[in-house]
């Protein structure tokens, strides 16, 4: 039986800690407030985060971080991009030296516009980077803690370490598969949030299935775009990772960044937005990102420039859908088509 750490008890933290604990690992997790932990431990709920669901009697929970990873060789971190740095950097002095990192953190680190791995061997510089992995995929915390069966992958530049966290999460409703592509596995579940907002902001405005399943589309040719000039491959981008992730999150009242948009393109200001949900909303951390990497590496991201105006910029939902929509006329493969020319038939 293993031993393991889950840092971070929102939503999805708390979620794998259930799946942990149904695998039979003895799960301690961290809460940054003590009522929390007092809950989870003795009421075994999380009503905050995961309303209605009862989580398994062997999670134990507390605020104290330290605890929590001291002498563990499998830690799952599922904070906000936002506190991930500093969490890290909290972790680190309690670390074994042998320990094995996955990270659930669906962002960019802000400052830096760094993935959370390269976060990970920046902080933790002493450890092998080969010990870090990335899960991600289709995994709303809502249907993970109520044993809906779901498929994710594991990826990491180690397949022993890849392949340990598959063992440690697999179960017969949590399916865990592998990949090397760390890059690609965190490119589309950063970006994916930010295509889920606009896809909010289309049925906030009314419009129909015709504007999200176009949005959707060349949302996922963004996420190639730019994931594929940072060193990922095309094929984990259409697969869970990417195509997978994007489907759930923009189609699902679960998904929080779809409700962020739902609520932008109703009307309300992003600040309203964000104060409404009490959660975070990482696909606005994503697009202020996204946008700074497009614009230094010349790669072409209408959607989430739009994004970023609207967002950012005051520019209103309706003029930016107008905007996106003026653009000029282009070949639907247009890297294809410079890449292979086409021969017309007239």
């Amino acid at each position: 039986m293993q031993h393991v750490a889950v840092i971070g008890a929102g939503s999805f933290g708390t979620a794998l800690a259930n799946v942990l604990a149904d695998k039979g690992c003895e799960v301690d997790l961290y809460a940054r407030r003590q009522e929390q932990a007092d809950e989870i431990n003795q009421e075994h709920t999380n009503s905050r985060y995961l309303p209605d669901v009862t989580l398994h009697e062997g999670i134990r929970a507390s605020a104290d971080l330290a605890e929590v990873v001291r002498d563990k060789k499998w830690v799952l971190v599922v904070t906000p991009s936002s506190v991930f740095r500093e969490t890290l950097k909290s972790m680190r002095p309690h670390l074994h030296p042998e320990v094995r990192i996955a990270h659930a953190t669906k962002g960019f680190d802000i400052d830096t516009g760094q993935r959370m791995t390269q976060v990970m061997e920046e902080v933790l510089a002493e450890i092998d980077p080969g010990h870090f992995a990335v899960v991600s995929g289709p995994s709303h915390a809502e249907e993970v803690s109520r044993r809906i069966p779901t498929t994710v992958v594991s990826a990491s530049r180690s397949q022993r370490t890849a392949e340990g966290f598959q063992d440690l999460l697999m179960t017969p409703y949590f399916r865990v598969y592998t990949n090397p592509d760390v890059i690609g596995t965190e490119i589309g579940g950063a970006l994916k949030n930010i295509i889920a907002l606009g896809a909010g902001i289309s049925d906030g405005l009314g419009y129909g299935d015709n504007t999200k399943a176009a949005l959707m589309t060349r949302g996922i040719t963004e996420i190639v775009r730019l994931g594929v000039s940072m060193g990922a491959s095309q094929m984990t981008l259409t697969g869970l990772a990417g195509v997978g992730d994007l489907i759930a999150t923009c189609t699902s009242l679960h998904s929080r960044n779809y409700r962020a948009g739902y609520a932008l393109g109703q009307g309300k200001s992003l600040q309203e937005v964000l104060d409404q949900m009490g959660m975070v909303v990482e696909g606005v951390r994503a697009t202020k990102a996204a946008y700074k990497i497009a614009a230094e590496t010349g790669v072409e991201m209408p959607i989430t420039a739009a994004l970023y105006n609207l967002l950012f910029e005051g520019k209103s939902p309706r003029v930016a859908v107008e905007d996106l929509m003026g653009r000029r006329r282009i070949h639907e493969m247009e890297e294809v088509a410079a890449a292979v020319p086409l021969t017309w038939e007239s």
